[in-house]
């Protein structure tokens, strides 16, 4: 599962990062990372803070130089050309400051003069929610529309490769589907998209694949739907007791359990069947005199396998 995917039919990836090692005096920051990322396809980058995941997008864009390793963006390397392959890149990243006494439309167009080629920016407004918001200055939108306006200002070039770190963090719900509607939007086109993110229920349904990175490391690679199969089992019980817990050899034997975790007082078990697992579980607790405080049934999700690979949640991060 670790590792990369070859181009489908020969075609060279939109990405290509190979034994990628960027050091900051002792630090390591990105430790020998590879990853392929085909062309027309929308690519995340899950992990903890500190994983190496910003780091690795501001290489591949050109923002720093790596300290060793390949680089391959768009089938080229930096170094020769520079201008014109950022001309083929939009970039959103963490934090994008804006002229504050400039209106929407008015960044959108500046930003549009920057690529020899792009859309109207009174298109990429509508597409990102902002028609109302043409004639206000930057610096009276809120921290979701000032998010939507670095959406287009990465969209209003019309680029081959999108890269977003972190589009939609602190955004509320509708706010975070409706970035997530652009994005799909884009990759219908038949362009690349790569995205960070925290929200793993954003990723298993943007991304048609995702790497998991830890200490500058890819540590699983799939798409979610094969992240998830590798647990064991694509459905979950969750529950607590009201006191210390059976062995867990106990638990792990009951019928279709795949594999067993703790969250906390919470025990998780992945299962091939809630159906067979539960019956068995609630016997079990009758058996041992043991009352349940909590107990829930849901289809196993990306932050089950976050969890499973790096033993906790990436929301607390």
């Amino acid at each position: 599962m670790v590792g990369s995917t070859p181009a489908a039919g020969g075609a060279e990836p939109a990405i290509v990062l190979r034994g990628l090692v960027k050091r900051f005096d002792d630090v390591t920051a990105v430790d020998g990372l590879a990853l392929e990322i085909q062309a027309g396809e929308c690519f995340g980058l899950l992990g903890p803070n500190g994983a190496g995941k910003t780091t690795t997008i501001e290489i591949l864009v050109g923002l720093q130089q790596q300290t060793a390793g390949e680089v391959r963006v768009l089938g080229r390397a930096w170094g020769r050309a520079d201008r014109s392959l950022r001309a083929r890149i939009g970039v959103s990243l963490q934090e994008t400051r804006l002229p504050e006494r400039l209106t929407v439309i008015e960044v959108l167009r500046l930003f549009r003069s920057f690529y020899p080629r792009g859309r109207a920016p009174a298109e990429v407004i509508e597409e990102v929610g902002l028609s109302d918001k043409a004639r206000t200055w930057t610096v009276k939108l809120s921290g979701g529309q000032r998010q939507r306006l670095a959406l287009g200002c990465a969209l209003v070039g019309d680029p081959d490769l999108l890269v977003l770190d972190e589009p939609t963090t602190g955004l509320d719900p509708q706010a975070r589907l409706h970035i997530g509607e652009c994005i799909l939007s884009y990759r219908r086109r038949g362009r690349t998209v790569l995205v960070s993110t925290h929200y793993m229920d954003e990723a298993q349904r943007l991304c048609d694949r995702v790497a998991v990175i830890d200490q500058g490391k890819v540590i699983a690679l799939g798409s979610p739907a094969e992240l998830i199969a590798a647990l064991g089992g694509d459905q979950v019980v969750e529950f607590t007791f009201e006191r210390d817990a059976p062995p867990d050899a106990e638990l792990t034997a009951l019928p279709e359990v795949r594999g067993l975790r703790r969250s906390g007082r919470a025990l998780v078990l992945a299962t091939g069947d809630a159906r067979v697992t539960l019956p068995a579980l609630l016997d079990l607790a009758r058996t041992r005199a043991l009352g349940l405080d909590s107990l829930a049934t849901r289809q196993a999700t990306l932050e089950d396998v976050f969890v499973a690979l790096t033993g906790r949640h990436l929301r607390d991060e």
